[in-house]
């Protein structure tokens, strides 16, 4: 009896001692940040493919207040609603007094500076293909813009959702950053994948999601609904997106149609962003899209 109570304590201590490991936030080595030194201008750059301003700029600005990186828009969804933080330069209330280590495991591994699971409605898996010299630029340049000392809103989220510790089991599922595109891509596809599937995270608004809310992979870029269902967000794979690349191109660059409409909704600002890249990443994306799988 003393032996079966042994190893029944021995198998309830080693399953409790998984789950703590599964649970647990894993950041990655950022030795090799510390060397780098960063580009503000290539951080630009990055700062518009990324779209950062989209999310984290407060509801409603314009112009150059949009670069007054404050949060606080409200993204619903099906497990409850989230609010997008504060990230200016303020080292209070924002990301300025984060070292480059605290950037790369939040913007990369999905973990607060405060060593909890991120929720992905910031797209951490899209970010981790980021290149070091890219996350280094890119800080380098919110660091210099201005600094809001508006709090963080809190998200409002449902049971369990709101406990942060199920984000490890989310992770294990639906945290797969590799590249959804693969094989022998031309440089300009290569670049194209880059900016699509690492920066601008196109993925995360246009492919389909699972019960758990991860990204189905094998319907990549396939359709998808947001805001709570409430709307659709079209298929752009080559099934569906049929338009020539110069119709993309213009699309992408100036938000006109083929049929002589206009972009509108959150894409209005893809298009804003879009037009601060150089053509020649804007023509990659392009290739890229026509390079993916089409899902019928």
């Amino acid at each position: 009896m003393v032996r079966l109570f042994g190893a029944i304590a021995a198998i309830i201590i080693a399953g409790a001692a998984l789950g703590w490991y599964l649970i647990s936030p894993v950041t990655r080595d950022t030795a090799a940040l510390e060397n780098l030194t960063g580009d503000k201008s290539n951080g630009e750059m990055i700062f518009w493919a990324s779209g950062c301003a989209s999310c984290h700029m407060a509801p409603g600005a314009k112009g150059v207040d949009q670069l007054v990186l404050a949060g606080g828009l409200a993204m619903p969804t099906q497990f409850g609603t989230f609010y997008a933080p504060n990230i200016s330069s303020d080292p209070e209330q924002g990301i300025g007094g984060w070292s480059i280590a605290t950037f790369a495991h939040a913007l990369q591994d999905g973990v607060t500076p405060e060593g909890e699971h991120e929720y992905p409605a910031m797209p951490y898996v899209a970010f981790a293909k980021m290149t070091p010299q890219d996350l280094v630029d890119l800080k380098a340049f919110i660091d210099s813009l201005p600094a809001s000392t508006i709090p963080n809103v809190e998200h409002d989220l449902k049971f369990p959702f709101n406990m942060r510790w199920t984000l490890g089991v989310w992770k294990l599922f639906a945290g797969n950053s590799d590249y959804v595109l693969t094989g022998d891509l031309t440089p300009e596809v290569t670049r194209g994948r880059y900016i699509a599937e690492a920066l601008a995270h196109c993925g995360e608004c246009h492919t389909p999601r699972d019960a758990l809310g991860g990204l189905k992979r094998s319907a990549w870029l396939g359709g998808a609904a947001i805001d709570n269902g409430k709307s659709k967000v079209p298929n752009i794979t080559p099934a569906e997106l049929d338009w020539s690349e110069a119709d993309i191109l213009t699309y992408l660059t100036t938000g006109a149609t083929p049929d002589f409409d206009f972009v509108g909704g959150a894409m209005t600002h893809v298009v804003e962003n879009m037009g601060h890249l150089p053509q020649s990443d804007v023509k990659a994306i392009v290739a890229y899209l026509k390079a993916v799988p089409a899902v019928h």
